[in-house]
């Protein structure tokens, strides 16, 4: 059903100055569900995310966001979309002058009119969910990696975003708060009736809490499917990724003639 789908991505297209990232990406998002888009570094995933956001135009296809065409909206209309989009840096990106409270507060002073005595209660809920509320009066340079996403976990979230979006959320995390964050991910998405697409390259966390998988590999969509029908794919790009294999499609190597061949013209030059 039309209605089910939150975000309708349509044979969209988007080049660096005449480089090609995304060629003719198709993606269904339901609304409800976690869903990831995964591939190697350099495929095209924060740029597609951006699309989305709005802060990229696409050369060609659409974004459509609920009843919203992204793509051709103007700097006002995003404006106001956006104070319905959640968004989660990578690494965080606290604002490094302002405490835990004033940043999760940032957006409800931002977006909405509240009093002040209303947007400390909801800071202090968002802080409670992720389990912060009494590192409230603490500057960014006092927290750990895995406290500064999960501040800003609470500050994307605060004002109940219908669309949120993770850019590599889980870079530079140990297991545990890796696990935490992956685990508040699910949770808050599922507590908020909210839509969640992930960007990452952790595959094993990412399987245990999305609802669909898409790969990306040179601007394009390869593959798709459940956590497992992912695992059981037969796939050899998925299968190398999935499964961190040295070998297979994706080589480490960049393209050049054989060492040999390198020697001999150099010889031949001399």
């Amino acid at each position: 059903m039309a209605n089910d789908v939150l975000v309708d991505i349509e044979d969209l297209h988007f080049a660096y100055d005449g480089r090609p990232v995304l060629q003719g990406i198709n993606m269904k998002i339901p609304r409800g569900k976690v869903v990831a888009i995964m591939g190697g570094s350099g495929c095209g995933k924060t740029t597609l995310l951006r699309c989305i956001g709005g802060q990229l135009r696409p050369s060609g296809g659409s974004v459509r966001l609920a009843k919203h065409q992204v793509s051709t909206m103007s700097h006002t209309e995003l404006y106001s979309l956006r104070r319905k989009m959640g968004m989660l840096f990578q690494f965080g990106a606290l604002f490094t002058d302002m405490s835990v409270f004033d940043n999760v507060a940032f957006p409800l002073r931002e977006h909405t009119d509240l009093p002040e005595t209303m947007i400390r209660d909801l800071v202090l809920l968002k802080l409670e969910a992720v389990g912060l509320r009494g590192a409230r009066q603490l500057m960014p340079a006092e927290l750990s990696g895995g406290m500064a996403r999960r501040v800003a976990l609470a500050r994307a979230v605060a004002l109940d975003p219908m669309l949120m979006m993770y850019d590599e959320p889980f870079t530079g995390l140990d297991p545990i708060a890796l696990s935490v964050i992956g685990q508040l991910i699910r949770r808050l998405n599922d507590a908020l009736g909210s839509t969640s697409i992930m960007v990452t390259h952790d595959i094993q966390e990412s399987l245990l809490i999305v609802d669909y998988i898409y790969f990306m590999n040179g601007g394009k969509v390869v593959a798709e499917g459940t956590p497992d029908e992912i695992r059981a794919s037969r796939d050899p790009f998925v299968h190398q990724f999935v499964y961190a294999e040295a070998t297979g499609p994706v080589g480490f190597d960049y393209p050049a003639p054989s060492l040999a061949q390198s020697f001999l013209d150099e010889a031949a030059h001399a």
